[in-house]
């Protein structure tokens, strides 16, 4: 694949009126929120579950892309076709998670670094061959009294830019995922202030790493109060922060920024994304790579039972139309209880 053949793949991820679903939970992760709905996290159950997803009707027409996780890649439909083939018949881009986890970072209590990369080369040719077309690393990064420390953002960032030329050595798009989180207290301004010092080292670190940025995708927080904040920022301010905080910071070359919802309710998510593509042209498409915000109402409406496979399956295909919408600037707030 040539760098035309990446910037063709990352432009198609950020088509109009679609968007990426987050399906790579680790089986650590998809445990708890099966336990939720009282479903025991067996292989079956894992596989079940994300068939679902992938077979409901009519979602290539909002979803872009999946990002698999290591065991989903290698599971099929009951029917026997590896979910990668079938999401690719579908024109849906499979995407794989490859980072290994959050760690403590030695040094710096409270901190984490993200780790993964060793044995990346050889797991991402691996993947390419089972039918990944891109890949996606999370760095964590959390506001609290003293952090992040500058250490913090540098070790992630420059992880960061090592997985991302390692993909596109193999022909694989990168999505470079900073996440600074909103647990806490913390102001919008304080979220503002370390997200622009955290796209700005993730960005000099691509640089020496001679990331080509027209093939890559990038996958940030918004710019927003920490959950136990008094005063929350309205989601006009959330909008109008993070398009700001983009501006100074990400490079146009870069074809899309694909937001992660982080902590927020399906509808908040599908209101800050719908009002920031309403605020004119951007040197980039703004999308969504949404995990939760996609799931969580088709996870309670299965109930891992087979009886309710259609139900979570409506739900899905509702929360993937309204996110499509919100992509284009067409959401509103309300929406999601007149929609079917």
């Amino acid at each position: 694949m040539s760098r035309s053949d990446l910037e063709a793949v990352a432009t198609a991820m950020v088509a109009k009126d679609k968007g990426l679903l987050a399906a790579d939970e680790s089986n650590a992760t998809i445990a708890k929120r099966l336990e939720k709905i009282g479903c025991a996290s067996t292989e079956e159950h894992r596989r079940n579950y994300r068939e679902l997803l992938f077979t409901t009707p009519g979602i290539a027409q909002w979803i872009s892309g999946v990002i698999l996780y290591d065991e989903t890649i290698r599971q099929k439909t009951r029917d026997g076709v590896p979910f990668p083939d079938y999401l690719a018949r579908l024109g849906i881009i499979p995407g794989i998670k490859v980072d290994t986890g959050a760690k403590a970072l030695a040094g710096f209590p409270g901190e984490t670094i993200t780790e993964g990369l060793d044995g990346l080369r050889e797991r991402l040719a691996e993947y390419y061959k089972l039918g990944a077309r891109f890949a996606k690393w999370r760095a964590v990064i959390d506001i609290g009294e003293g952090v992040p420390s500058h250490a913090a953002i540098e070790a992630n960032a420059h992880a960061l830019a090592r997985y991302a030329g390692l993909c596109q050595e193999q022909n694989i798009v990168p999505i470079v995922e900073p996440e600074v989180l909103m647990d806490g207290g913390h102001t919008q301004q304080r979220c503002d202030a370390v997200t622009s010092g955290v796209l700005a080292e993730v960005f000099a670190q691509l640089d020496r790493q001679r990331i080509h940025l027209e093939g890559m995708i990038l996958k940030p927080n918004m710019v927003i109060s920490g959950k136990k904040c008094p005063t929350r920022a309205t989601p006009e301010q959330v909008a109008a922060a993070t398009v700001r905080c983009l501006k100074r910071h990400v490079p146009g070359a870069v074809p899309g920024v694909m937001f992660l919802s982080g902590g927020q309710s399906p509808a908040e998510a599908a209101l800050h994304l719908s009002l920031m593509n309403r605020l004119g042209a951007l040197p980039w498409q703004l999308s969504f790579s949404y995990g939760r915000a996609l799931q969580d109402a088709a996870l309670t409406a299965w109930g891992g039972k087979p009886g309710n496979f259609a139900a979570g399956q409506r739900e899905f295909q509702k929360w993937s139309r309204l996110n499509g919408l919100a992509r284009g600037g067409s959401f509103q707030a309300g929406m999601e209880q007149q929609a079917a």
